[in-house]
């Protein structure tokens, strides 16, 4: 007898991605995999005001899953003002706060090397965290992605950058994605495309509408 295999949900809510992390303490089995918005998407903080946001925001969502879980995030640096911010340290105080550990800094290239960019540099972070799990020499993965993958919108994770994120947490036993910042809904597609069921929150209606729907491309493996 054959049995019909079960495909991935994906579920968007249309509200604040912090309140809504906040809120929910993630069962075993969640991940978060995100991209928390420049401080450019949020103007009425002012620059200062979205630092101390954006740390707050990482540290609630490294805290909402559980111990043996895993949090990965996905930032571009900025140049502002002639002074270049550093998302990726960021990140790190909001998972200290947290009391998380990182497990991987990986770089994604978002130009090839050599090319000279401006306003945003040619790379991203990509960072992962857990507070109890520890990953074996054994389990190392490369350091730098060569190619950021489609983006389905300017401020879109890539997709390559998402199908790396989405197999690492699989490959911790994650069965379930968590973007709470997800826009347009790239890391939901991509976890539903390596069978993982997505949930995702995004503050504006359109954007999450088009979230539940999105379908991306990407390299075959």
């Amino acid at each position: 007898m054959r049995y019909a295999r079960r495909m991935p949900s994906r579920v968007v809510h249309c509200e604040d991605g912090v309140a809504f992390i906040r809120r929910e303490r993630l069962p075993p089995g969640h991940a978060v995999i995100t991209s928390l918005p420049d401080s450019s998407e949020i103007p009425r903080l002012g620059f200062e005001g979205w630092k101390a946001w954006f740390i707050d925001a990482v540290a609630a969502c490294a805290a909402a899953v559980e111990d043996g879980g895993v949090s990965v995030f996905f930032q571009t640096d900025v140049k502002r003002d002639g002074r270049w911010v550093d998302k990726g340290f960021l990140v790190q105080l909001g998972a200290e706060r947290a009391g998380v550990h990182q497990l991987f800094h990986k770089v994604v290239c978002r130009a090839s090397p050599g090319i000279t960019t401006f306003g945003r540099p040619a790379w991203a972070h990509l960072l992962a965290f857990s507070k109890e799990r520890r990953l074996e020499p054994g389990q190392s993965t490369p350091d730098v992605l060569p190619r950021l993958g489609e983006m389905p919108w300017a401020r879109a994770m890539g997709v390559e950058a998402c199908v790396a994120a989405c197999r690492f947490v699989q490959s911790q036993g994650a069965r379930t994605v968590v973007d709470p910042f997800c826009g347009l809904g790239t890391a939901l597609a991509v976890a539903n495309q390596l069978g993982l069921d997505a949930v995702g929150v995004e503050l504006s209606a359109k954007r999450a509408e088009k979230a539940r729907h999105l379908v991306v491309h990407r390299d075959p493996d």
